[in-house]
């Protein structure tokens, strides 16, 4: 993948990290279709979360499909596909979280799943990207209210 994340990062302002900067490096890949980074130093002002460790990791990894489905034949008399299948990229970032004083690190995940249409790619590239960046964008625009969501249990 020609993928690669430049560092450091800066993350999504929250409460308690009003400029959050993540060093990031290169981590062993954790499959053939994924690439990982880790933690290495955390900056800017607020908080500083505990930095990635076998016990308590702080990573992120992109995963692509292992194999593209490709499009069918569309059905003879209809001119309609019968079956479009997915493409599944997926974004994942873990954190180890003391869930009680005293007790070992449990990993929290968080998960972005990207469904493409096999074929999207060549016949509405403009609609992908569009969803992507409204997405990011979302995710950008959220990022405090999503933290004191996840903290407060409410939103």
């Amino acid at each position: 993948m020609a993928l690669s994340i430049s560092s450091p990062v800066t993350g999504g302002a929250q409460t308690g990290f009003t400029s959050p900067v993540y060093t990031v490096l290169a981590d062993s890949n954790p499959d053939n279709n994924a690439k990982q980074w880790y933690v290495s130093a955390v900056g800017g002002a607020g908080n500083t979360p505990a930095l990635h460790s076998a016990s308590v990791p702080f990573f992120t990894s992109v995963w692509k499909p292992k194999v593209f489905q490709a499009l069918g034949k569309p059905h003879p008399v209809t001119g309609l596909l019968t079956n479009v299948p997915m493409n599944q990229f997926k974004i994942v970032t873990g954190k180890g979280a003391v869930p009680l004083a005293g007790q070992p690190a449990k990993t929290s995940v968080i998960r972005s799943l990207i469904d493409i249409p096999a074929g999207a790619d060549v016949a509405d590239a403009v609609a992908l990207r569009a969803a992507l960046s409204l997405h990011i964008g979302v995710l950008w625009q959220l990022s405090a209210e999503l933290g004191n969501s996840v903290v407060s249990g409410t939103i």
